[in-house]
């Protein structure tokens, strides 16, 4: 019997650190003008942002709880254990599928150790959750040790974010029309968090890209704790200057020089588009 840590692809998390731990990525789906492709298995985040900048509309949907029972069951036949975390139902139906899943596989097999973490995070900031416990697996934590440590992290991880193109959002049900239509032609750009419900919320428009990046770090210097300690997570859409300029600030402003730099993934790419560029921190000291 082994014990094993998986996830889904809203995590975002950089190829090679899939690689490196072995990690089990369930994978949403993606569509491009009803194309359909696994997020991260046959597509690329970065194919995804080419066919959106050249007019591919883009849609996703969740991982099916038969996908998921098909999995856990693998486990279940091994006798392993398992621990899935998973991306926020506050933004997906994949937490559910999964959980009805773990119900159905459970009626077959009534001793299979599978627990389920709704992380209530989404993109890189949730793949830091699920890379600090596998951090934890590695240095030998127990499975319950890896739980509070994954729950702790997901309890206090900021989101912050920002969009260069309103109307991705737009398409994805984020925004009004009007808002779309208004932002673009003002240059607005809106600087969004992640609820503790796991939601997006808007915290402030400002005007300008390089502006919204001033304001992600005001906000990351707000609500970050110990920043100088903390590995900081960045994601984006396709937009390697804009890291470059968010970390120079970060390293400026609050003396971090420890980075996670992955791309916006498929599942969350589609709805926020090109251009997309979020930070991830914790608001609190890490005590694992």
């Amino acid at each position: 019997m082994a014990f094993y840590i998986m996830t889904d692809s809203a995590s975002d998390l950089p190829p090679e650190i899939i690689a490196e731990f072995g990690l089990n990525v369930v994978p949403l789906k993606v569509y491009l003008d009803d194309a359909e492709y696994a997020d991260g298995k046959n597509i690329s985040a970065k194919e995804v942002f080419d066919r959106m900048r050249a007019g591919a509309k883009a849609r996703t949907a969740q991982v099916t709880p038969e996908e998921f029972a098909e999995v856990f069951e693998g486990y279940a036949k091994n006798g392993d254990s398992v621990l899935y975390i998973g991306f926020s139902t506050g933004l997906s139906g994949t937490f559910n599928a999964a959980n009805i899943a773990k119900n159905d596989v459970l009626e077959r097999y009534p001793d299979f150790d599978v627990t389920l973490i709704d992380t209530k995070c989404a993109s890189t900031g949730f793949g830091m959750v699920v890379y600090k416990a596998l951090l934890m697996q590695k240095s030998g934590a127990t499975k319950e040790e890896i739980i509070k440590g994954a729950l702790f992290h997901a309890e206090h991880m900021e989101h912050i974010f920002t969009v260069d193109d309103l109307e991705y959002l737009y398409r994805g049900g984020r925004v009004s029309r009007t808002s779309a239509l208004v932002g673009g032609l003002l240059g607005i750009k809106p600087v969004m968090d992640v609820s503790d419900e796991g939601k997006l919320v808007p915290v402030a428009k400002v005007k300008g890209r390089q502006n919204a990046i001033k304001k992600m770090v005001d906000l990351a210097l707000q609500r970050g704790a110990a920043l100088d300690k903390q590995v900081i997570g960045i994601c984006h859409g396709d937009d390697f200057e804009a890291v470059e300029t968010l970390k120079a600030l970060m390293k400026e402003r609050a003396g971090c020089d420890k980075f996670l730099v992955s791309y916006t993934g498929c599942a969350v790419g589609a709805h926020s588009g090109p251009g997309t560029l979020a930070v991830f921190f914790l608001d609190t000291e890490e005590i694992y």
